[in-house]
């Protein structure tokens, strides 16, 4: 359960052996003690004692250590009823068994009670007393020694710390100890804690139950507090390890100690008050838990839920006190309820208490009924006096309060468990042999093997841990009405059960923090709902993250989601981003309202074709259908009705045989159509040719001729789609380029080739018919359709070249609406204009379909010519279309050991003497302790005898090479006159070659014995004044902590474990190299320099390795490196260890890893894999092995080649090799190892040894022949810090001998007495020693007995069966600011495998810029995918965990990894579009200032001055601006061009139009005037033309102001249509006027077209209204396919296609009205005339 104290298990779980301390008189045969006596509080004789350990006091008074004087004895305070009650439970269990005759007949138990004060030293001192049954009082006197009478078992400890301790003490002697409530999981290791047993389960399950049952109520961001203790820390760290598999995070993880200063609890209280979780979970005991409700009470601290274990989650005294309320709503896990009979009763009955008459029982009574006894002293007197007959009935406190009855059922079970074993251990049957003692062993064994039932059923068994099953209630405080607190069962844990079954909660109703029904929330961030993703903030736990939007196109479907996956291309994601709907399929479909239009269009056009058809059969008989090539007319309106009909194939889902359909069809009808037109416009040139005096052209052009000439025409255009449909035909198309959200299903041409060379033939033939019927627009009216098809002709070819550019810019259906409108424009044109004149006349005027009418004034040869050719005639077509310790500091007695027997004066030692390997006597001591071999032969024990004593194995050269240092280091100081003058120092130097053997070795050295003791007298106290060694970190920290209460400095040179740096659990601890701390974080530094952010780490399974390889964890994860397996073997472990190790690095995908152990292990891991060939891997070393020359021993040491690591500074100790090189074993005659070694140096055998397989030593062997490991000092680094050790000693002893009295560092400036120094005075000055050696290194100590940290960064660069080569590539220096700590030199490394190049480690690749990191599910935060940023987002960071938008006018680059401007789209005048209608519009302007030219050159001529000059010239100077206009468009839309390009573009229009209208008016007027009567020109002479001109113009000018004061054009950055780019354009302001100008200039062309189409009749010499109608045709075609080709064009083509109506329309108002009039100016000249003007025939013209 809880831990009073911290006890790092490691090194208590190493003292193996009995702790021998013998003190005896030189000269007189009678026993010492050091220290007083422990007595116990409650006892009773009897056949067989049971002890126990409980503490009746929770604290004691803390003392600082100041080494000046003697610690004072411990003072505890704060009485603890529980323990009182668990003192009664286990009298109560041994009375009821005294009473039973079925249990232990005729042997009585007895018990000893010890309050141990919630102290660990405490706990060891009671625990030896227990184990040398030594009686109360061991008298320092001449009488005899006391008797052994030793306890069967001790029951005890509540806590865990405690309980690791005096296991570790009693566990040498097999005594049992048996916990009722110490729950700490490492206590299960039995090779640590063979003796312990428990009856309460272990805190492995607990902390796991606790983890499951916060991830059940989704709390995911949590507090944890721990008590500062082996309980808190391992329950806690087993808590946080499971929480992270479950996706816990934990916030803050806090310690605490109910000793602590209030500083430090105030500010666990800020730490819970600043944090953002809700749920806190504490591995705190009761008392613990008692002191922080108390603060949190007085800062008000409520509103959180607590999560509790079993140390107070039911304890009914913490639910009482006052403040509980801060934990209303509490949940945690309960040890079962039990229930057994009669301990109720026997508890409260405190008659046996009172009976002790110790001094605890009168605190016990006093502070139960609050009263004080007449004896005593400091008695308040308004306290009334206790009588000692007070009753308990009524009270109301902790020691009645019953919740903790199963505890107390577990010490009830622990004692019947001991009774039981000791039942078959002696075979009771009817009686019991009560003068047999059986041995602890024995009892140990049987105590493991029982299995009975309880009185109340229950089952008592243990596993092979010592551990019962583990099962637990869940129970929830729930605050009742008067405020107390009901402990509520809610569920059940039972470890037995399924995994997914262990957890089960009743549907019981719960009650939360602040009394609330619903469940609380504690989350770092709320879960990220579909449609987000998860991005981890940066800095913070992985339970902390921020829920980003996925990207268009992107999907989450799932909550939590830690990446969106892009949608199919079919798919887009849906508004939420949830889900992916299957994209819009956009076509032009029959049920839109487009779709619609044009379907009814297309009919309408079909029916009024059929129409026609039928009115053409039905006056088939008719002159005019006669006279117009009937067959051609029928054949063409045939095709007519197939161009409307294809028009429906562009309409509905495109499928492969209708995107094949609808470009042939089109593309053969229309040719079909355009051929009968041109057939039968040929025939009418030819037929008037005919009339030409000797012309025989018709035999040429007969009808059978016109019908080849159709079928030629048609058969091209079908060799042309066939060609095409077999090469690369059109197929169906899913586009899902132009718009993200959905796709365009539109044919895709296949051969661009063959749909241009369709539409480009189509457009051959329109053109070739158009010039034919221009030829022949001459010939008379009544007979010539010329006239009809040179109209259709340009409407086709209009619609068909603005068709181009709209087809080209139109985004997907508006494409084919473009194309569909392009055909029945065109379609149309040719109908309406070719026949519905005809039927007008046949329907409306049937007097003029007469043959007679027909003929006219025509000559008669050309009537002949017509009446032989009348079947040859035809018409023309027209359209247009776009996670330690304080208990030490207060060990201030020696440990007693007294083993000595009743009657025999004289001193008898359990265990074997262990003399040293080395020694000589001096006046002053040092001790050593080197481990010179390094392997021993263990057994397991068997608790069935006594265990065999270790066999040291291979020798470990590097060990005695230390001994011998510290050896010359000795000798150079006694022979040095400047330190410690007329002192001379001797030492001992144990071989302990295992963890026993060094506890051992250490006790000998603080008890002073010699070499060995036998029984005629004690021995003489002789202590070493200081501990040098040990090597390894676990051992030193085992025996630091026993010596290190005794104040005897313990110096190492090579344990660098953190931990030791604890100066309240190792007080005399020093060490000459630096701490891991330091070490394990500049690895994690090095580590993360060469860029490995993906390694594996290995350690040794001790304190050195898994310390060090922690806190290297710890620091790399501050770095950003991730470990991707940890693993820890030991090399005398077992096999399996090692080869999962193996396994694990052998499947491994880091190629760096860290290794934290010792020689010894990393020699066994690289021999093995060798063996197994795995090679390839980079290794980064710690000291401990990183330079060791026994590296070259193993078999597989090459691997070791490229491997890096910290190191302490090489050194040199000049003297130091000749002195290794005169070692020789007549030097030290009583050594076996020194023989050994000698043997294995020269293989050779000395006199007395047993190997015959060896020749016998010469003796004039001699070390300065051989080059060794023992004889090289090319690396004194270690070896260097056993030499610092010795002096450090040296001169603190000197400067204790030089004190002078009265300027002492003692009390009244005393100083130590030289004749008996204490250890602790000496370590005051060993504390405060500041040398610097003859090599000039400073030496001294801070506060924590820690040198400065310093090392190179070494480098194996060559390793070789002999030799072993390092490099110093780098230097570490802590005592430097935080980024100048590490520097690396020059030197070129050598890496892993012996390769020249840094190797890579990394999980992942990093995400170049571009891409975001996105977490692979379950692994570590290095594993990782690299996602191209979305669309529209950008990363410019390496290993970027989220893109980012770019800013509304920026767009990423290709490689997503930065933002640029986004491309501004505007017709620019340096594209190639630009260019070409800029030169258009300087074309246009040209043609326009040339025609000026020549009309005011020849403006007196007929023909200038006939067609009103003066509009002549204003229409000329209108157009030029128009042209002009047309550039406003083109370059960067500013405010004013925006205005001034729809406004100057509307004026001049509108001024052009103007002056044609008066135009037509002048012309229609002037030939209404010759009717009789008419005076009409006087109301329209000059003036009123100029006046209408001004008057059209004002109105437009009216309009654009208007447009210009409310709401103007704008510059506008479109960015809606196009992602990546802007479009600049003008906006249109209001789109009202904009339409309004449109709109205007629309109405005055339609005005002119109908006058000039009234004067169409009008005489030919002299009307220009035929021209007019062809220009207004022209201008109204183009400006209606302008509408849709604007609305559907994106972009500069919008802009395009608007100059490109400008240009058409201006054009053909240029061409049609005054080409013409120049040609006659220019090139016929004689027409030029008033006669010719005024003639009323054209007879004398004939093209």
């Amino acid at each position: 359960m809880l831990s009073t104290q911290r006890w790092p298990e490691q090194g208590w779980a190493l003292l193996q052996v009995m702790l021998v301390a013998s003190l005896s008189r030189c000269e007189e045969s009678v026993c010492r003690r050091r220290g007083e006596p422990e007595n116990p509080q409650l006892s009773k004789n009897g056949d067989m004692i049971l002890g126990g350990i409980f503490s009746f006091h929770t604290s004691w008074k803390n003392y600082e250590s100041t080494y000046i004087h003697r610690p004072p004895p411990l003072q505890c305070t704060r009485l603890n009823f529980r323990a009182f009650q668990y003192a009664q439970a286990v009298i109560f269990a041994i009375e009821e068994i005294n009473n039973r005759t079925d249990l232990l007949p005729g042997i009585t138990l007895g018990y000893k009670i010890y309050d141990i004060c919630g102290s660990i030293a405490r706990g060891v001192r009671v625990a030896l007393a227990l184990a040398n049954g030594n009686e109360d009082i061991a008298s320092v006197s001449e009488e005899t020694c006391t008797r052994p009478a030793q306890v069967q078992a001790i029951m005890g400890e509540s806590s865990s710390s405690p309980c690791m301790a005096v296991a570790t003490v009693i566990g040498p002697f097999h005594i049992p100890l048996i916990s009722h409530f110490a729950t700490c999981a490492c206590l299960s290791n039995k090779v640590r804690y063979p003796s312990f047993l428990r009856t309460i389960p272990s805190d492995y399950h607990q902390s796991r139950a606790m983890a499951q049952l916060v991830k059940h109520f989704g709390w995911t961001w949590v507090g944890a507090i721990r008590t500062n203790g082996d309980y808190g820390h391992n329950g806690m760290a087993t808590f946080t390890e499971t929480a992270q598999q479950l996706g816990i995070c934990v916030e803050y993880s806090v310690s605490m100690f109910r000793t602590d200063p209030k500083e430090k609890l105030k500010k666990i209280i800020d730490i819970i008050k600043a944090s953002t979780s809700r749920v806190i979970v504490t591995f705190l005991s009761h008392m613990d838990v008692d002191v922080l409700i108390h603060e949190l009470a007085h800062y008000n601290l409520t509103g959180y839920q607590w999560v509790g274990t079993e140390a107070w989650i039911s304890d009914f005294h913490t639910s009482t006190m006052e403040g509980h309320h801060v934990m209303d709503g509490a949940i945690g896990l309960s040890i079962p309820k039990a229930h057994v009979t009669g301990m109720r009763e026997f508890i409260l009955d405190v008659k046996p208490l009172k009976s002790s008459g110790n001094e605890l029982f009168t605190e016990f009574w006093e502070r139960m009924f609050e009263c004080r006894f007449k004896q005593t002293k400091g008695s308040e007197r308004n306290q009334r006096e206790c009588t000692g007959y007070e009753d308990l009935s009524g009270l109301q406190n902790t020691f009645t309060d019953m919740s903790l009855m199963p505890i107390f059922n577990n010490l009830y079970k622990g004692v019947y468990a001991v009774a039981h074993a000791v039942h078959s251990i002696l075979g009771c049957k009817k009686m019991c042999n009560n003068k047999v003692q059986p041995a602890p062993l024995t009892i140990l064994q049987h105590i493991k093997k029982t299995h009975f039932t309880t009185k109340e059923g229950e089952e008592v068994y243990f596993d092979e841990n010592g551990d019962p099953a583990a099962k637990y209630e869940i129970v929830n405080w729930q605050p009742r009405k008067d405020g107390s607190v009901q402990f509520v069962t809610v569920g059940l844990y039972d470890t037995s059960l399924p995994a997914d079954k262990q957890l089960n909660l009743h549907n019981k109703s719960f009650h939360w923090a602040n009394n609330s029904k619903q469940v609380p929330v504690s989350v770092c961030s709320e879960s990220c709902p579909p449609g987000t993703r998860k991005v981890l903030q940066k800095g913070k736990p992985i339970c902390c993250y921020d829920c980003i939007p996925c990207a268009e196109g992107e999907i989450s479907n799932s909550t939590d989601s830690i990446t969106c996956v892009r949608c199919h291309p079919e798919f887009w994601s849906n508004e939420g981003r949830e889900d992916c709907e299957k994209k819009e399929t956009e076509f032009l479909s029959y049920e839109e309202i487009m779709g619609a239009l044009l379907t009814a269009s297309s009919l309408l056009g079909t029916c009024m074709t059929a129409v026609v058809a039928f009115i053409f059969f039905r006056y088939r008989n008719t002159p005019i259908v006669k006279a117009n090539n009937s067959e051609l007319s029928f054949l063409l309106l045939f095709s007519l009705t197939l161009c409307f009909l294809c028009s429906l194939t562009f309409i509905g889902q495109p499928s492969e045989w209708s995107c094949m359909l609808r470009h042939t069809a089109f593309g053969i009808t229309f040719v079909l159509c355009i051929s009968c037109v041109l057939g039968k416009t040929i025939v009418v040139l030819m037929a008037f040719r005919a009339t030409l005096p000797g012309s025989n052209v018709m035999k040429w052009f007969g009808p059978l001729q016109q019908r080849l000439s159709v079928l030629a025409f048609t058969l091209i255009q079908v060799v042309i789609c066939i060609l095409w449909l077999t090469i690369s035909p059109p197929f169906p198309f899913k586009n899902f380029k132009h718009f993200n959200d959905k796709i365009i299903l539109e044919c895709a041409l296949g051969s661009t080739i063959g749909f241009w060379a369709v539409l480009g033939y189509i457009g051959l033939l329109a053109m070739l018919c158009f010039v034919l019927a221009f030829l022949a627009r001459k010939l008379p009216d009544n007979f010539n359709e010329a006239k009809f098809i040179t109209f259709s002709m340009l409407i086709f070819c209009a619609v068909w070249i603005t068709f181009i550019p709209a087809y080209v810019s139109s985004p997907g259906k508006f494409s084919v609406a473009v194309e569909i409108f392009a055909i029945l424009a065109s379609s149309f044109g040719l109908l309406i204009c070719i026949f519905i004149p005809k039927c007008y006349i046949i329907l409306l005027k049937p007097e003029k379909n007469t043959k007679r009418n027909m003929m006219g004034n025509m000559p008669s040869k050309s009537c002949v010519s017509l009446h032989v050719h009348q079947r040859s005639l035809v018409y023309s077509p027209h359209e247009i279309v776009g996670f330690q310790s304080r208990a030490m500091a207060v060990l201030k007695l020696v440990l007693l050991a007294l083993l000595i027997r009743m009657g025999n004066p004289v001193c008898s030692l359990q265990g074997r003497a262990q003399p040293p390997e080395l020694s000589k006597a001096g006046d002053l001591l040092l001790g050593g302790i080197f481990t010179f071999r390094t392997g021993f032969k263990g057994s397991v024990p068997t608790f069935q005898s006594l265990p065999n004593p270790l066999k040291c194995l291979n020798i470990n050269v590097r060990e005695f090479k230390f001994a011998q240092t510290m050896i010359f280091a000795i000798e150079e100081i006694n022979q040095n006159p400047a330190v410690l003058p007329n002192h001379m120092l001797g030492y001992k130097i144990y071989n302990a070659c295992g963890l026993a053997n060094i506890m051992k070795s250490a006790m000998d050295l603080a008890n002073g014995q010699r070499e060995i003791i036998d029984e005629t007298n004690c021995t003489k106290s002789d202590t070493a004044q200081a501990v040098l060694g040990h090597s390894a970190s676990t051992p030193t920290m085992g025996f630091a902590r026993i010596i290190g209460s005794f104040r005897i400095p313990v110096i190492s040179h090579f344990a660098t474990c953190a931990c030791l740096s604890n100066r309240e659990e190792f007080p005399s601890f020093f060490r000459t190299i630096p701490s891991d701390h330091h070490q394990s974080r500049a690895l994690a530094k090095l580590v993360k320099h060469f860029g490995w952010t993906w390694v594996g780490a290995i350690s040794s399974s001790n304190d050195y390795g898994i310390n060090g390889i922690m806190t290297f964890i710890q620091a790399a994860q501050e770095e950003g490196v991730c470990i991707e397996y940890y693993e820890a073997f030991e090399q005398t472990g077992p096999i399996h260890k090692l080869m999962k190790t193996i396994e694990i690095i052998k499947h491994s995908t880091s190629k760096v890893i860290m290794a934290f152990m010792s020689h010894r292990e990393i020699k066994v891991l690289a021999t093995e894999l060798y063996k197994q060939r795995i090679t390839g891997v980079q290794w980064v070393g710690s000291d401990a092995w990183i330079t060791d020359h026994s590296l070259t021993d193993s078999e597989g040491h090459s691997i070791l080649v490229g491997s890096i690591g910290f190191t302490v500074s090489r050194a040199q100790i000049p003297g130091l090799e000749e002195h290794l090189r005169e070692v020789h074993p007549s030097q030290f005659p009583d050594s076996q190892f020194v023989r050994d070694f000698w043997e294995d140096v020269f293989d050779c055998s000395l006199n007395g040894t047993a190997n015959m397989q060896r020749k016998p030593c010469t003796g004039i062997e001699s070390l300065h022949d051989v080059e060794s490991q023992f004889t090289d000092v090319s690396e004194l680094r270690f070896t260097n810090n056993v030499y610092k050790s010795v002096y450090a000693v040296a001169h603190a002893l000197h400067n204790l001998f030089k004190c002078e009295d009265g300027q002492g560092p003692f009390s009244n400036g005393s100083c130590a007495d030289t004749k008996h120094i204490n250890p602790w005075q000496v370590l005051h000055y060993l504390q405060n020693i500041n040398f610097t050696t003859r090599q000039g290194e400073t030496v001294f100590f801070d506060k924590n007995g820690d040198p400065p940290a310093k090392y190179e960064l070494i480098n194996l660069q060559r390793l070789t069966s002999v030799t072993i080569n390092v490099a110093n590539i780098g230097f570490y220096d802590a005592s430097l600011p935080s980024g100048h700590q590490f520097t690396i030199n020059g030197i070129k490394p050598v890496w892993g495998g012996g390769s020249n190049m840094v190797p890579v480690s990394v999980c992942s690749e990093s995400c170049p810029p571009g891409t975001r990191k996105v977490l692979q599910k379950g692994k570590p935060i290095c594993c990782y995918d690299c996602i191209p940023c979305a669309e529209g987002e950008f990363s410019n960071t390496t290993d970027s965990t989220e893109c980012l938008k770019c800013p509304i006018e920026y767009w990423p680059n290709a490689r997503g990894d930065t933002c640029i401007l986004k491309e501004i789209e505007f017709l620019s005048y340096t594209e190639f579009m630009g260019i070409i209608l800029t030169l258009f519009c300087l074309m246009g302007v040209i043609l326009t200032s040339f025609i000026a030219i020549v009309f005011f050159q020849f403006r007196a001529s007929p023909i200038v001055r006939a067609n009103n000059s003066e509009l002549s010239f204003l229409l000329l100077f209108s157009l030029t601006l128009c042209f002009l206009c047309s550039l406003t468009f083109i370059g960067r839309p500013s405010e004013w061009s925006c205005m001034l390009r729809h406004t100057a573009f509307g004026i001049t229009f509108v001024l052009c139009i103007s002056c044609v209208l008066g135009k037509t008016i002048v012309v229609l007027m002037a030939f209404r005037a010759t009717l009789p009567g008419s005076n009409i020109m006087k109301w329209f002479g000059p003036l009123q033309q100029r006046l209408s001109v001004l008057a059209f113009t004002l109105i437009q000018v009216l309009i654009c102001i208007l447009w210009l004061t409310i709401n103007p054009p704008f510059p506008f950055k479109n960015m809606e249509h196009y992602k990546e780019k802007i479009i600049l354009e003008c906006a249109l302001g209001s789109h009202i006027g904009f339409w309004t100008v449109l709109g205007y200039i629309g109405l005055l062309a339609m005005l002119c077209f109908i006058l000039a189409f009234l004067a169409r009749k009008l005489p030919d010499n002299f009307n220009e209204a035929k021209f007019i109608t062809f220009s207004m045709l022209i201008f109204c075609a183009v400006w209606i396919t302008f509408i849709p080709a604007y609305v559907s064009s994106p972009g500069k083509f919008t802009v395009a296609v608007e100059i490109f109506a400008i240009l058409a329309s201006s054009y053909g108002l240029l061409f049609c009205i005054f080409a013409p009039k120049c040609f006659v100016i220019l090139l016929r000249p004689e027409q030029n005339t008033k006669k010719h003007m005024m003639a009323k025939t054209t007879n004398d013209i004939y093209y």
